[in-house]
C-alpha cells in the first residue's frame, strides 16, 4: 500500500526576505551590517563628502515669529509635549499672576532657548551658503543633526532656507517621534542602534558645534572630544561650543585640566563662541586650514580635475581573482 503523498509544500522565503528570521536575535549582525551600508550607499549616491553636525536640545520648540508658541517635549526627541505643569508659563499667567515662581523660570529659560534656536538656525545657513560656494563634484560640509525637533530642526532649518542638502540621523524610540521636515528626504535616516548612528556622526563630520542640551547632547560631545583627545580620528576635527554662560555652569571642563583629571592641551580640542558670526569664523578657519588647504584635498582637487573614463577602474577582485561567477 502506498504512503499518502504529503501535501504540496509552499515555497520557503529567501533568507533576506524572511522577516522572522531577520528581526530576531540570530539576525542582529545583518541588522547591524544594513545600517552601515545602507547609509553609505545613500551617502554616495547624493555625494556627500563630509559634515558638519550640529547637537543640541531637543526639547523645545522654536518659537517662530508668526504662530509658535514656547512648549517644551515630553522627552528628547519625542512628539507630546510634557506635562502642563512642567510648562513654561504662558503670557496670559504672567500678566494675571496665577504663573508659579517654577513656571516663571521655565518661561525665562524658554525665552533663551528659544534664542538659541534661531542662532542655531542662523549659522547652519552661513555654513551652508559658505560650502556651496567651494568647488567639487561632491557636497562638503553638509550640516547633520540627530534629525529632531528643537536645535535639530533649527539647523538642518538653516541649511534648507540656504537651498542646501542637510542630512538627518534619526533615532527610534519607545515612544512617539518624527523627523523634522527640513531634512533633505533622501538624506532623512532612522536608527535603532545608537551605536551606528553615533558612527556616522563621527565618520562623516569634519566639525562639530554644540548648543545647550541635556543628556544625549553631552554624551555625544564627550564621545567625540574622547575620540579627538585619543587621537582616535584619522582627521582633524573642528569643536565648537555654543553659549559660554550655559556650558560653563553646566560643567566646569577647566577644572578638569586643574586636577590633572586630562592634560592641559586637551583644553585646545574646542573653543566657545557666543555669536553665529564668532561661531562661523572659527569654523570656516578650523575647516579651511585642516582640510580645505591640506595635501590630502590639494590630491583630489588634482585628481577631480582629470576627466571621468566611461569604464571604471578595474577591481582588486578583477585584477587578481579569485573568478567568481556573478549572480543574475
Amino acid at each position: 500500500m502506498n504512503p499518502k503523498v504529503p501535501d504540496t509544500l509552499e515555497q520557503a522565503p529567501l533568507a533576506y526576505e524572511n522577516a522572522d528570521f531577520l528581526n530576531s536575535p540570530d539576525g542582529r549582525m545583518l541588522r547591524i551590517l544594513a545600517e552601515y551600508q545602507e547609509p553609505m550607499a545613500r551617502f554616495r549616491r547624493e555625494r556627500i563628502q563630509d559634515t558638519v553636525v550640529f547637537f543640541g536640545s531637543a526639547r523645545f520648540r522654536a518659537l517662530d515669529v508668526a504662530n509658535s508658541e514656547l512648549e517644551l517635549l515630553a522627552n528628547t526627541g519625542s512628539a507630546q509635549p510634557a506635562p502642563k505643569e512642567e510648562q513654561p508659563a504662558r503670557p496670559e499667567e504672567i500678566e494675571s499672576g496665577e504663573a508659579s515662581a517654577q513656571k516663571l523660570k521655565l518661561a525665562e529659560a524658554a525665552v533663551e532657548m528659544a534664542q538659541y534656536y534661531e542662532d542655531a538656525r542662523r549659522l547652519a545657513g552661513m555654513v551652508a551658503s559658505w560650502a556651496k560656494t567651494l568647488p567639487g563634484r561632491r557636497h562638503r560640509f553638509v550640516v547633520t543633526s540627530g534629525g529632531g525637533p528643537g536645535i535639530m530642526e533649527a539647523a538642518n532649518r538653516g541649511a534648507y532656507e540656504a537651498g542646501c542638502k542637510t542630512i538627518g540621523l534619526n533615532i527610534k524610540l519607545p515612544f512617539e517621534q518624527h523627523p523634522n521636515p527640513y531634512i533633505t528626504p533622501a538624506l532623512s535616516f532612522d536608527f535603532h542602534y545608537f551605536f551606528m548612528r553615533k558612527y556616522w556622526f563621527a565618520y562623516l563630520a569634519k566639525a562639530l558645534v554644540v548648543f545647550p542640551g541635556g543628556f544625549g547632547t553631552l554624551d555625544e560631545m564627550f564621545e567625540l572630544l574622547t575620540l579627538a583627545q585619543t587621537k582616535k580620528l584619522a582627521k582633524k576635527i573642528t569643536v565648537v561650543i555654543y553659549g559660554s554662560d550655559y556650558w560653563k555652569k553646566v560643567i566646569n571642563l577647566e577644572l578638569l585640566a586643574e586636577k590633572g583629571a586630562i592634560a592641559t592641551a586637551d583644553l585646545e580640542l574646542f573653543q566657545f563662541a557666543d555669536t553665529p558670526e564668532e561661531a562661523f569664523a572659527l569654523l570656516k578657519a578650523g575647516l579651511t586650514e585642516n582640510h580645505l588647504e591640506s595635501d590630502y584635498e590639494r590630491e583630489q582637487a588634482r585628481l577631480e580635475k582629470q576627466e571621468i573614463p566611461d569604464d571604471p577602474a578595474p577591481s582588486v577582485q578583477e585584477m587578481m581573482g579569485p573568478d567568481i561567477a556573478k549572480t543574475r
